[in-house]
């Protein structure tokens, strides 16, 4: 499965909502003034299926995709940051 690509500077956070982790980073890209997409894995069947691909075969959330493709789980704020070049 080919992973969809934000637009630069900004990220797509794989998340559900009852997901603390998620919550916090969502808060902390806020702060920051990054721009970001939410995409509820348990809404969108073929997201968690990204998921599970991205991460060997777990819905490990967040999980976040950068504008090269890449991604991070469950990433601090530092490390988005750094990612992106901001």
């Amino acid at each position: 499965m080919t992973t969809p690509t934000p637009a630069p500077g900004t990220v797509t956070m794989y998340s559900t909502t009852w997901c603390g982790y998620c919550h916090r980073l969502r808060k902390q890209l806020d702060s920051a003034g990054i721009a970001y997409d939410v995409v509820d894995i348990e809404q969108q069947p073929e997201a968690a299926q990204l998921v599970e691909d991205l991460n060997g075969g777990n819905q490990t959330v967040p999980t976040v995709v950068f504008p090269d493709g890449s991604a991070a789980t469950n990433p601090s704020l530092a490390q988005v940051r750094e990612r992106l070049g901001v």
